[in-house]
């Protein structure tokens, strides 16, 4: 919440003073809306947060697919080699993402299967284990964001259960994460 006194903001948790009156920091949040008001102060909601990842900062939803770029006109927008300009949607933008996730933690684990090409040291099993978990969670969560119809669909697919579990498939958890060397 945030209060405005003629029309000017006015810091919480700040001291002010209003005619030949001082208030304490703590005045705004040990009074009443009426006492606020008493003295000419009004509180304004705050501005809604919009998840940056589907919304604009107005609140407008992103475009969800990917669309061909316009001019001001409504003329195609060509790159300087000739190819359709495309702006990215949000699906496009997460399956990135998500590319980068998988990619990291397949990572890890890349030293095993350089050992086992150069020196025929086998990959421990757990991490083979591993490793074909990520890539069949990625494949799952790209399919999962091709399935969303539309931005509200993307918001619940990231969000959480009432229980707190994920509505997305989860990538594995690393076997070696919780025991210690």
């Amino acid at each position: 919440m945030a209060f405005l006194l003629n029309g000017n903001p006015l810091a919480v948790d700040v001291p002010f003073t209003v005619g030949d009156t001082n208030y304490p920091a703590n005045w705004l949040r040990l009074t009443t809306k009426a006492e606020k008001e008493a003295i000419g102060i009004t509180e304004v909601a705050d501005a809604p947060m919009y998840d940056s990842r589907f919304y604009w900062e107005d609140g407008t939803a992103r475009a969800v697919d990917d669309v061909n770029e316009t001019d001001e006109n409504g003329n195609l927008v060509k790159n300087i080699d000739g190819s359709q300009r495309v702006k990215l949607g949000v699906k496009t933008i997460l399956k990135a993402q998500e590319k980068d996730i998988a990619k990291s933690l397949l990572n890890e684990y890349d030293w095993q299967v350089v050992r086992k090409a150069e020196k025929g040291i086998e990959i421990d099993s757990a991490i083979v284990t591993y490793r074909d978990g990520i890539r069949t969670a990625y494949t799952t969560r790209k399919t999962e964001i091709d399935n969303c119809a539309d931005t509200a669909a993307l918001v619940t697919l990231y969000d959480r259960k009432e229980d707190g579990t994920p509505n997305m498939t989860q990538y594995p958890e690393d076997p070696y994460s919780t025991q210690p060397f």
